[in-house]
């Protein structure tokens, strides 16, 4: 959520900086705030007058009594007021929580060095790596040629116990079922994830509930804006019973909800700083708006697994952690020589609560290009000022912490990059020699 305070003293630099996004605009309903605003300001200083006359009238009172003077038309006013200060009040109760909402769905402002652009064509390349040109150099299509005509990781996956049909009669489309080789090379790479940001960059393994309430994701900005790309998970009751909202729970997007709001609603010591935080679990998302996309494999799944990082940092460091975490991200898909590229992403491409996003893309043979792998973000104080998660600082004041958020990595498409990059001319798949130790130390996966 945006600080009010920049929005009441400079509301144009803001709207402005919004209005760098992508469209639809606005995202802020400026005629509703400033029109919310000028009621409180009109209220709060109408409030002090008539504290100010109450407290006058009240002092003459006293002494006129003493004389024994009527006051009958002094208390009078003074009940009058008194009735006009407390619907003063009650409206101001109102107008906090209107306030509220209508900033819930304001999206984060663009870091300064964000570059400008509608959409992922605004995108700029910041650097690109292949096992065969480690210095960072690459070439024009990201990776040597295989020398063969590489097949997709639907064909070379199925051979090693993919199974897409199944996991439709299950569940529908968008579900995968894997068996054999293929789920064994799944939590292989979910384990080598974890021990590289545990062993390796000092990141605290964290296992999290899968079903959060609605706190939880409000105060990570998925509610109330992004409901409908959720899948909400019913409690008891009969079948087709409305469920209050404050019962209401859902079944996690990404291990940042949970892991970010360990530190919701609290005061931690800026010593403790930065709180470096890693999680495997599954994801679960509608993927609302996005028939028709990727509808083949397993790119676009409504479950998938992830190796997810969060760092809490001292708002003076979040930005050296967000080129940390880029770089602890690259370093899982080096170690399993997969051809990648960084990407900084555009005003029009950010996600809702991020000030500034890389993400890390990894060449795909068979579809020719680069496909996201990892996305990392700083998030500013946006997450924390929802979360009200703060620190106490050097003048023992408390300050609200910078979250930031990152793949390290999504386990599938990890699954599909090292099935499409390390497929050989027989169909059989080279084991990258880090992960060997994870599978029995095995050279190939073969049919």
């Amino acid at each position: 959520m945006l600080d009010i305070t920049l929005l009441r003293k400079d509301l144009a630099s803001a709207v402005a900086g919004l209005e760098k996004r992508k469209t639809p605009q606005p995202y802020l309903d400026v005629a509703a705030f400033s029109s919310l605003e000028a009621e409180r300001k009109r209220l709060q200083t109408r409030t002090e007058e008539i504290q100010a006359k109450r407290n006058a009238l009240n002092k003459q009172i006293g002494p006129l009594k003493a004389k024994g003077e009527p006051v009958d038309a002094l208390m009078a006013e003074v009940n009058a007021l008194k009735t006009e200060q407390e619907s003063s009040a009650v409206r101001l109760e109102q107008i906090q929580p209107e306030l509220h909402t209508l900033l819930m769905a304001v999206p984060n402002l663009p870091h300064a060095s964000v570059p400008v652009g509608e959409d992922e064509h605004g995108n700029v390349e910041m650097r690109r790596w292949s096992p065969e040109h480690a210095d960072g150099g690459g070439n024009g299509a990201g990776a040597m040629p295989l020398g063969f005509a590489p097949k997709d990781h639907v064909e070379l996956g199925g051979a090693l116990g993919l199974d897409f049909e199944t996991g439709v009669k299950l569940s529908g489309s968008r579900f995968t079922v894997m068996k054999g080789q293929i789920a064994r090379l799944h939590r292989a790479l979910a384990q080598f994830m974890l021990d590289i940001q545990t062993q390796q960059h000092g990141y605290t393994e964290c296992y999290v509930p899968y079903i959060v309430n609605g706190d939880t994701l409000r105060g990570t900005g998925q509610l109330p804006k992004f409901e409908g790309d959720l899948f909400a998970a019913r409690k008891g009751g009969q079948e087709g019973e409305a469920q209050p909202d404050h019962t209401a729970l859902y079944l996690i997007p990404t291990a940042e909800v949970p892991l970010t709001n360990f530190v919701r609603d609290e005061v931690v010591a800026e010593g403790a700083l930065p709180i470096k935080l890693t999680s495997h679990s599954p994801c679960f998302r509608s993927e609302a708006g996005s028939a028709g996309r990727d509808t083949r494999g397993m790119i676009r799944q409504h479950q998938f697994d992830k190796v997810e990082m969060v760092q809490i940092t001292h708002p003076d460091k979040s930005y050296d952690a967000l080129e940390e975490m880029t770089r602890h991200a690259e370093a899982v898909l080096k170690a399993l020589e997969l051809p990648y590229r960084v990407v900084l992403l555009c005003t029009g491409d950010m996600g809702f609560g991020s000030a500034k996003t890389y993400d890390l893309e990894v060449w795909l043979p068979a579809q020719d290009t680069y496909r996201e792998i990892s996305s990392v973000s700083n998030c500013e104080a946006f997450q924390a000022r929802r979360l009200q998660a703060r620190f106490k600082n050097a003048q023992g004041k408390n300050e609200l912490v910078h979250t930031l958020n990152g793949s390290g990595l999504a386990v599938g498409r990890t699954l599909v990059a090292v099935l499409e990059n390390h497929q050989q001319a027989d169909g059989s798949i080279k084991v990258p020699a880090a992960l060997r130790p994870y599978l029995g130390g095995l050279e190939f996966l073969k049919a």
